[in-house]
């Protein structure tokens, strides 16, 4: 119906999160964008179950100036796309590659480069779909952070587990002292993402313009 991942959506939603605490903040959000780097699994098919990592970067410009949750969407899903086929992050693989043989110096100076390129990391795990257990205990709420390098000053942990979606932000808290207030953004700009989608008529889905016309005509 919408064309979109749930990572689109997903990532749509941190957008307006982080939009709308910025407006609390009295910063200005019109045409601003913030760039996040995102991890990509690059592992084969064949390679499911065997040990080490395999993921490239790619930089993803979050559309922070755009305040209608569709064409947010919208925006979003067209830049993953575009980052989906291209070489950036089999590139960015490459280069991490060659700098782990390098001299310590050498991969301190070109890892500070790579981070200073983005102000966030972000990333979506798809963890189990069913609940686990451990001696008889369930695992209600399972945890994990993004890593992060450099003076890169915000985290976004996505991980999806027994149905459920789990939102992660750490910050340095000279940058934003009260990630709470955007863990709570980001839930209500899901939800209202959700709203929009069944409230409004399908066939104007794909103008979201005409959805936000439509909405405002019947309050």
């Amino acid at each position: 119906m919408l064309g979109c991942s749930v990572n689109d959506m997903l990532l749509s939603a941190v957008a307006g999160a982080l939009r709308n605490y910025m407006v609390e903040q009295g910063d200005r959000v019109e045409g601003v964008e913030i760039r996040a780097m995102v991890p990509v699994n690059l592992r084969r098919p064949k390679d499911m179950g065997k040990l080490g990592n395999r993921f490239g970067l790619v930089a993803l410009e979050l559309p922070v100036g755009l305040e209608n949750p569709l064409a947010r969407l919208y925006a979003t899903r067209e830049r993953m796309g575009k980052l989906k086929g291209s070489y950036q992050a089999a590139l960015t693989l490459s280069i991490l590659s060659v700098v782990g043989m390098a001299p310590k110096f050498a991969q301190d100076k070109i890892l500070d480069l790579l981070a200073s390129k983005a102000t966030a990391v972000m990333t979506n795990v798809s963890g189990p779909q069913q609940a686990l257990y451990l001696a008889g205990a369930k695992l209600s709420q399972p945890l994990f952070w993004v890593p992060q390098s450099g003076d890169i000053g915000i985290g976004v942990s996505i991980l999806s587990y027994d149905n459920k979606v789990q939102f992660g932000l750490i910050t340095d808290k000279n940058l934003v002292p009260d990630p709470e207030r955007i863990v709570a953004h980001f839930a209500r700009e899901f939800e209202k993402l959700l709203l929009l989608v069944l409230m409004a008529p399908w066939d104007q889905l794909n103008d979201p313009a005409a959805v936000e016309a439509g909405l405002l005509a019947q309050q």
